[in-house]
């Protein structure tokens, strides 16, 4: 069978093009990995009447209205993709899939800083957004692991608390509960840690199709040609964090909703220009 729109990736982008394909009345395949950058988080913030839901709670309902509207779903990674418009063929660790357009949504690794203890903690003690974790930080004493963005997250982070320390990474020897011990043996107590990850695009399947990755200021993306989502190869549309690092969990799920709309345009049949009078 071939798909109407294959969508790669599971989360509020590709949730959220998902139902809006269905309700076009198109096809459509949703492959996930079920590898979510949330994971680790007690909840999702800013996201209006679901402000505080777990992850997996968010992903479950989404997934649930998908279906709904007719969405199938494959819990799969996907290796490699190649075609062209109306016949794009999507390679995965468990089978092959077709698909008339390509929706991206695969998002983002955020790529640590090697400090042992700091990967264990990351999404619960150690946070990089303070729209998202801020308000659950307020008031408590924060430590700041030193990057290139450090100076700016400790003046960005005492909008939450006066008790923001910073923390060069190459002097901590390591991060445990409650605290650094730093390399000089002394020790940091802080409550929460914040670093600015490198952010590096889900995006390397699509290397045959020519579509590559290109350095930001905060690490890589698939870069887009309109507003839309869609991409420089003919049929293949990307949307949430795969393309735009910074976007939250609502931003996501509306890039989602927008590209899921003008896929359903691109799919419809060409009507005859009408002669003239």
């Amino acid at each position: 069978m071939t798909y109407d729109v294959v969508v790669i990736g599971g989360g509020p982008a590709g949730l959220s093009g998902a139902v809006a394909l269905g309700r076009a009345l198109r096809s459509v395949l949703v492959i996930d990995s079920g590898a979510p950058r949330n994971a680790p988080a007690a909840g999702i913030h800013n996201f209006l009447t679901r402000d505080g839901m777990k992850p997996a709670e968010f992903r479950a309902v989404g997934r649930a209205e998908a279906e709904r509207y007719g969405a199938e779903f494959v819990d799969s990674e996907v290796v490699s993709v190649d075609g062209k418009v109306d016949d794009f063929r999507v390679v995965t660790d468990g089978g092959e899939y077709r698909g008339r357009r390509l929706l991206v949504t695969s998002g983002l690794v955020d790529q640590l800083p090697e400090v042992p203890g700091l990967a264990a903690r990351w999404g619960t003690t150690v946070l990089h957004c303070p729209y998202c974790h801020g308000y659950e930080a307020r008031g408590k004493a924060i430590g700041v692991i030193g990057s290139d963005r450090a100076a700016e997250q400790v003046r960005l982070w005492k909008q939450w608390s006066p008790d923001v320390r910073l923390l060069p990474v190459e002097e901590i020897a390591r991060v445990e509960d409650g605290g650094v011990r730093m390399r000089d043996g002394s020790w940091v107590a802080r409550d929460y840690l914040v670093v600015a990850t490198r952010l590096a695009a889900r995006a390397g399947f699509l290397e045959d199709l020519g579509l590559v990755v290109v350095e930001g200021a905060m690490g890589t993306y698939v870069p887009v040609v309109d507003p839309s989502g869609r991409t420089a190869v003919p049929g293949v549309w990307v949307a949430g964090n795969v393309a735009e690092p910074m976007a939250q969990v609502i931003t996501s799920a509306a890039a989602g909703l927008t590209a899921g709309a003008m896929i359903n345009f691109d799919l419809l049949p060409e009507e005859p220009t009408p002669a003239a009078p």
